[in-house]
């Protein structure tokens, strides 16, 4: 049986639409101070001691290590879709630095991994997750995992 549901990322531009090892999240770089921003930066280099220069699109790394990470057992506001008549379900958030960015980035904990499978310094990996699902659409977004966890 086929899903006749449309792949729609939660937020555009942010990650690419590939599957398994080709999944990256997207980022840009400034040609002049090689400063690179996530979430996507189109307008102008943010980086208060650049002058500014052309930006450009970069795939970032598609590994890095755990910074920090928490249980979230709240409902979140939205791009966050959840149906506010069930019973909530808590998740795991993870902060991940990427050494050859110089950046953080936060997203969801891949569904199976709890804060007991976690560690600080701790290598995970981004790869593409569902966030939520309608008649109609499949929303999708990224999520951390621990390298050498089975999807």
């Amino acid at each position: 049986m086929t899903d006749a549901r449309s792949r729609t990322p939660v937020v555009a531009g942010w990650f690419t639409d590939a599957q398994g090892q080709d999944f990256r999240l997207l980022g840009t770089r400034c040609a002049a101070c090689s400063t690179v921003f996530f979430p996507r930066e189109d307008a102008f280099c943010r980086n208060p001691g650049c002058a500014g220069g052309e930006l450009t699109e970069v795939p970032l790394s598609r590994r890095g290590r755990v910074w920090s990470y928490t249980d979230a057992r709240y409902r979140p506001p939205a791009p966050y879709v959840s149906d506010p008549h069930a019973e909530w379900e808590p998740y795991v958030l993870v902060a991940v630095e990427l050494a050859a960015e110089h950046m953080v980035v936060l997203g969801q904990a891949a569904p199976g991994v709890g804060v007991t499978d976690l560690a600080v310094g701790m290598e995970v990996e981004v790869v593409a997750g569902v966030l939520d699902e309608d008649a109609g659409t499949t929303w999708t977004t990224w999520h951390w995992r621990p390298v050498g966890v089975a999807a």
